[in-house]
């Protein structure tokens, strides 16, 4: 693997107040490589969105240090990382056109020349595969497709020229029809070095498989096992990330039953001691009660698990283990 560019550091996120806080990030390690597409996966509160926000300074972590090429993300422009939003329909101002949308970014953080401008907008419009380019620059978000839209998204973001892109949920909000071009658009970036690296965000354990090289899967703030894209879905070592693949619909099985279906979305209480994932977890025992398991390795990939013999036990998730 090449080297990280990207270090996040034992971060920490809570809201609320002291006397009753709600723990959004539960010391959080990892790296992304240069190259890399890395996936963030979980269900909703996980903190994935959280990473998100800090990663692009939208909020600020309690505690722990993000570097990007070695500088601390306080140091970097607002540019060096940038966000692609969930929602397409509601992310566009619908009064602008998509010559305006990319001409912004374009003049106020790569200070191009006004007459540089239209020439660049269409070379994104090319990058994001919005043909003929010339097409789209009077259109409006109401005039584009729910695709479009996130083309449109990402050709804004890359207008920026940053070194990473968070993609968060790209997919979600989008036709089935649609999903797979969005995620091989992203690996062609990634192909193309449009970008150093790529974190893509989703609860779609699934669609992960489709892009990433890497994966992180979170629960309630914490990452309880990552690792090689493979090695997760064929040898998953946390009970979370069993259930997680177990309830992907196969050609070759009944569709998920509604009780597997909704146990990945839990509103319960996480217990305030052991291991967050106990009131869920069908083969706890008596150490998950009193002990939250760290991470340790377990061949290829790491794991939050009391389950998994530890070889190598660790903070952090490092050498490929994210």
């Amino acid at each position: 693997m090449s080297t990280p560019i990207l270090n996040v550091e034992q971060l920490q996120k809570r809201y609320g107040s002291h006397q009753h806080p709600v723990i959004a990030l539960r010391t959080i390690s990892f790296d992304l490589a240069e190259g890399e597409i890395l996936a963030l996966v979980g269900e909703s509160g996980s903190g994935k969105s959280t990473v998100a926000k800090i990663l692009c300074a939208i909020e600020a972590a309690n505690s722990g240090r993000v570097t990007l090429d070695g500088q601390p993300l306080s140091r970097l422009s607002r540019q060096a990382i940038q966000l692609v939003f969930q929602d397409p329909y509601s992310a566009l101002n619908p009064f602008n056109t998509v010559e305006y949308v990319l001409s912004r970014p374009l003049l106020n953080f790569a200070r191009l020349r006004p007459a540089a401008v239209r020439g660049e907008v269409l070379r994104l419009l090319n990058l994001v595969r919005l043909t003929p380019p010339d097409a789209f620059l009077s259109k409006r978000p109401h005039e584009l497709s729910g695709g479009q839209r996130q083309r449109v998204l990402i050709a804004r973001a890359l207008a920026c020229r940053p070194e990473v892109i968070i993609a968060d949920e790209p997919v979600s909000m989008l036709d089935v029809s649609i999903r797979a071009e969005i995620l091989a658009l992203l690996h062609d970036l990634r192909e193309k070095q449009t970008v150093k690296a790529i974190i893509y965000i989703t609860h779609d354990i699934a669609s992960a498989r489709m892009v990433a090289d890497r994966i992180v899967v979170l629960y309630r703030g914490k990452i309880v096992e990552s690792g090689p894209i493979d090695a997760i879905f064929h040898q998953p070592s946390h009970p979370y990330t069993q259930l997680l693949l177990r309830v992907i619909p196969r050609v070759d099985q009944d569709l998920p039953t509604l009780e597997e279906t909704t146990s990945t979305v839990s509103s319960e209480v996480a217990p305030s001691t052991g291991c967050p994932f106990l009131t869920r977890c069908g083969q706890a025992v008596e150490r998950c009660n009193s002990e939250d398991p760290p991470l340790v390795k377990v061949q290829t990939q790491w794991a939050a698990c009391h389950l998994v013999s530890p070889t190598a036990p660790q903070k952090s998730a490092r050498d490929g283990g994210g």
